[in-house]
């Protein structure tokens, strides 16, 4: 990311946001939680073609993580950028969902992982690129293309672990016990959530629930996968509220800006 944040505010916070600027970060934060999660595989995929693969993807989340922190930085103003936005805010700044920064576990958890998020997030960019605002809506079209090929991809590979071998059919029911009780949090609006849909730039998320799940028994059932019954579903991500986990992404992350402050490639 190209730095032109002011070297000598390393520590100065961009004012509160107000709805729009809250809704597009958190359309960033999600992005780059689960790109820098999946960037963990780089180097350790089960084979060559699928490092690559869950690499790419990564780049792909990180992109679309750029292009809405751009935007953000300009709705803030006060000298905020794309920098300053991902590496200077704050654990409780952020406002992406629990789902996107548990561990990433292991590849059964991972690829369940981004097969419930690329669902949701194809539904939801589905609905953005009509959105009144013209920045939300480009952005929303233009990664259309690359989530379609993620949510392929990642149901391809929970079909492929589900109906496999013993052992990946138990591996992906562990990864269904770990994951499940964060998904309702993709359908639980909040205020700046709520204000962006009624006002025509946001998406009302609560319309994304039944086709979500459609999918996910659809592609459940071709997985040989029981569907899970009622548990305790967590939340709070989106508002702040996050889990011991996303501190230590922020140790790699957030690193090089904590340490060097100002630093430029």
């Amino acid at each position: 990311m190209e730095n032109t944040f002011n070297k000598n505010e390393f520590s100065k916070v961009p004012p509160s946001e107000g709805f729009r600027e809250a809704y597009t970060l958190h359309l960033a934060d999600n992005s780059l939680i689960l790109g820098q999660r999946n960037a963990e595989w780089c180097g350790h995929g089960p084979v060559l073609e699928q490092d690559i693969a869950i690499t790419n993807i990564s780049l792909d989340l990180i992109g679309q993580a750029r292009n809405f922190y751009q935007y953000a930085a300009t709705l803030i103003g006060n000298n905020a950028t794309e920098d300053s936005l991902a590496y200077l805010r704050k654990e409780k700044e952020f406002k992406n969902c629990l789902l996107v920064e548990q561990p990433k576990g292991d590849w059964a958890q991972t690829i369940l992982r981004q097969f419930f998020f690329s669902q949701y997030q194809y539904l939801l960019f589905q609905q953005l690129q009509n959105s009144k605002d013209e920045q939300l809506a480009a952005i929303a079209e233009k990664s259309l293309k690359e989530i379609t090929y993620h949510l392929r991809w990642s149901s391809e590979w929970v079909i492929r672990l589900g109906d496999g071998t013993e052992e990946s059919h138990k591996r992906m029911l562990k990864a269904i016990e770990e994951l499940w009780k964060f998904t309702d949090e993709l359908f639980s609006a909040t205020s700046y959530e709520l204000q962006t849909a009624s006002d025509g730039s946001g998406v009302d998320i609560s319309k994304l629930k039944e086709p979500w799940m459609n999918k996910v028994k659809e592609i459940f059932s071709e997985a040989t996968l029981a569907f899970p019954g009622k548990t305790f579903m967590q939340a709070g991500g989106k508002e702040g509220k996050h889990s011991e986990h996303l501190g230590n992404i922020f140790t790699e992350l957030q690193y090089m800006q904590k340490t060097y402050p100002g630093c430029e490639w």
